[in-house]
């Protein structure tokens, strides 16, 4: 028998310098400190869009526990969401100026860039792209190379035009096939006018008959 939770609240993560961490939170995704418990040596911060009391919580516990070891038994990585393909592109140039940018893959159905902490808590900050656009990614997760210029230029045709079930439809609802350029549609050919009346051709006048004479 199982139960059902609606989804993943906050994370919370013991490093080595509260403050260290709690800057870094702070200056890299944006985080604000919603409240601290000295007592547990303990900072609980929250991202400025999320409607939670907390999404993630620091506990400072010192050196004692010595580095995390990647590839060690537990927790890989935290994976934190963006809105748009353009926020990701502004949070790798964030992660990379701060030099904690540690890789970028495209997943199929989601585009994901990893860093680490001071601590070496990993972390992902991911895309998914829109529902109608997951076609075969629904059932499949790969681990590819993330081109985010290519991947900004999908995003930007499928909100112009939107592609569903592996063809183009346009705002206006019209369907056509991807990558063939939109065309108004051709004009109807102009209709044959109707025969009207036959009238006698008018030729050149008559010459006039001379008069014969007559015998004697």
């Amino acid at each position: 028998m199982a139960f059902s939770p609606v989804r993943l609240n906050h994370a919370v993560l013991f490093v080595a310098d509260l403050e260290r961490a709690v800057r870094f939170y702070r200056e890299i995704l944006g985080m604000e400190v919603v409240t601290r418990e000295p007592r547990a040596n303990a900072a609980f911060l929250r991202l400025p869009r999320s409607g939670n009391h907390h999404d993630l919580g620091l506990f400072g516990v010192g050196t004692a526990g010595g580095p995390k070891r990647r590839g060690a038994i537990g927790l890989y990585h935290l994976a934190w969401q963006v809105d748009t393909i353009d926020e990701l592109a502004d949070a790798r140039r964030v992660l990379a100026h701060a030099g904690a940018l540690s890789g970028q893959s495209s997943h199929g159905a989601t585009k994901s860039l990893y860093g680490a902490d001071p601590d070496g808590n990993e972390f992902e900050i991911m895309w998914m792209l829109p529902r109608d656009a997951w076609g075969d990614f629904e059932h499949t997760a790969t681990v590819e190379h993330l081109d985010l210029v290519a991947s900004a230029k999908a995003q930007h045709a499928h909100e112009v035009f939107g592609f569903v079930g592996g063809q183009l439809h346009t705002r206006r609802g019209r369907r056509r096939r991807r990558g063939c350029p939109s065309r108004p549609p051709p004009p109807p050919p102009a209709a044959a006018a109707a025969p009207g009346p036959r009238t006698a051709r008018a030729g050149p006048p008559a010459s006039p008959r001379r008069a014969r004479p007559s015998a004697a």
